[in-house]
């Protein structure tokens, strides 16, 4: 808290754990430029940048060739006309008259930012360390997951659609492949809008984690370190390959449908473009009989041949990644609700 002469500065400085915690209706302001905050920004926050992407730029080109105090000279020229429209931004989305303020080390953007929210009435808590801090509690509270079980499964089980059965029975899940935008396959981003980056798909993960409670359980589907073009957070990945391991075994004309159902309505040319992207590691013929029957509308045929590929793709990333023998879990249904209820059933049965 900062005292100046007589006046009270309620300015409070917060660890990152009770800065997202703390009276979470209270809205975050991300002062950092808009390129910086499309980057990666902590979930929820709005951004009301003191300096804009050219700004910015300007001012760090200047703090490198000539130094600090030419840098914030040049800086309070930008800033002097936008003072009060930054100050009625904040107003209108302050909560109670209060905010939450963060820049990318929690210096002089948030500090500077928060005086003058504070001189319209709003008190401030400012992110000590700023995003940086909390990137590295990210990745801390990832490492400290106390109970995280794995789902895993070959092609067309319906892992994904299996775990929102089970969030939906209460259990707690980290939905992987909603926040990457992708299933993470060569035909993963159909159906799915632009990706988010890696450093906001960790972030949005994360904020699903501390809603979390600690004590119980955690599912996840089995993934590579990337899903399409975004990463899992390194502590979040090393954590999976550590953790338990239950897998689902139902019968391929189950997982055929399933494939079939779930791909089956998409344009054929999109399908087909997909499939070339495999033709390298797949074979040039056998992309040409699956090209083939997606043409002739053999869908069913084309998903059979298509899982020879998976299936190889799955056994090898069984080998490369994962050393714990998983629980198996043999089903006959190719229903969702079923296999959910199925697996909580053995993970209750194992005490996990």
């Amino acid at each position: 808290m900062w005292r100046n002469g007589s006046e009270d500065y309620l300015m409070e400085y917060l660890e990152t754990v009770p800065f997202l915690t703390r009276n979470v209706e209270i809205p975050m302001i991300d002062v950092r430029s808009p390129a910086e905050f499309a980057l990666g920004h902590i979930p929820r926050a709005f951004n009301i940048p003191i300096f804009s992407d050219e700004e910015r730029s300007s001012v760090g080109t200047i703090y490198k060739q000539s130094g600090r105090e030419d840098a914030i000279e040049k800086g309070l020229e930008f800033v002097g006309p936008k003072l009060k429209d930054l100050a009625l931004q904040a107003k209108k989305l302050a909560y109670q008259q209060e905010l939450k303020v963060y820049c990318w080390r929690g210096g002089m953007r948030s500090e500077k930012m928060s005086w003058l929210f504070e001189l319209v009435g709003i008190r401030c808590f400012v992110l000590k360390g700023g995003i940086k801090a909390y990137r590295q509690q990210l990745l801390k509270d990832f490492e400290q997951i106390k109970k995280l079980i794995i789902l895993q499964g070959s092609t067309g089980t319906g892992k994904t659609e299996i775990l929102r059965r089970m969030q939906e029975m209460g259990e707690q899940v980290i939905d992987l492949e909603r926040a990457a935008n992708h299933r993470g396959s060569a035909f993963g981003d159909i159906g799915f809008g632009e990706q988010p980056t890696s450093q906001q798909f960790q972030n949005d993960l994360h904020e699903a984690l501390v809603r979390m409670d600690p004590d119980k359980r955690i599912w996840v589907e089995s993934e590579s370190l990337t899903i399409g073009k975004v990463y899992l957070p390194e502590t979040l990945w090393e954590k999976m390959n550590r953790s338990i391991l239950m897998e689902l075994e139902i019968p391929r004309k189950k997982r055929i449908e399933r494939l079939v159902t779930e791909y089956g309505n998409f344009d054929r040319n999109i399908l087909i473009d997909k499939t070339l992207k495999i033709q390298k590691r797949f074979g040039g013929n056998n992309v040409k009989r699956v090209v083939g029957l997606i043409e002739a509308g053999e869908l069913t045929l084309a998903a059979d041949l298509l899982l020879k590929y998976y299936d190889k793709s799955y056994r090898f990333s069984q080998e490369k990644y994962k050393g714990i023998t998983p629980i198996i879990i043999n089903s006959n249904w190719g229903d969702a609700a079923e296999n959910a209820g199925l697996i909580i059933m053995k993970a209750n049965e194992f005490s996990l």
